[in-house]
């Protein structure tokens, strides 16, 4: 399977996360537009995944840690694209030395979440009329070993 991530540069890349984003939150979650974009968009870290060389994915990471806007195209749900991006996503914190990440998870995505090792925090509460629960994760100081 030929999925891959990469950083992404808000302004060079604009128009395809806005893409997947507008499809995803505004268009099939009926998530309100003006409170899709914020403040965040030029500062944030952006990030894109790929699968067979086209861009199905995107998120973003703010300095304070906080990883949001995670978004999968339908087409590619199922094929590990949204876990591969939490998880690059995680790594460049860590390298960035972010000690603790977390996000506001759609409250039927915790088990998604969780297998990442995220942890809820906190009750249930509503972000553009969508269950969300806050979750962490605290980073390890090393890269984790892998069994290759």
């Amino acid at each position: 399977m030929s999925l891959f991530v990469r950083l992404a540069d808000w302004n060079n890349d604009y128009d395809t996360i806005r893409s997947i984003r507008q499809r995803v939150f505004v268009e099939e979650q009926a998530v309100p537009p003006e409170i899709e974009w914020d403040e965040h968009e030029p500062k944030a870290q952006h990030f894109l995944v790929f699968y067979q060389n086209k861009a199905v994915g995107t998120g973003r990471i703010t300095g304070d840690g906080k990883i949001g806007r995670m978004a999968i195209l339908r087409d590619a749900r199922g094929l590990g694209a949204g876990l591969q991006l939490l998880l690059f996503i995680c790594k460049f914190a860590r390298a960035e030395g972010q000690k603790c990440v977390y996000l506001n998870a759609q409250s039927h995505a915790i088990p998604f979440y969780a297998k990442a090792g995220f942890k809820p925090v906190g009750e249930e509460f509503f972000e553009a009329n969508i269950p969300h629960v806050r979750m962490e994760l605290q980073l390890p100081l090393e890269e984790p070993a892998t069994d290759e």
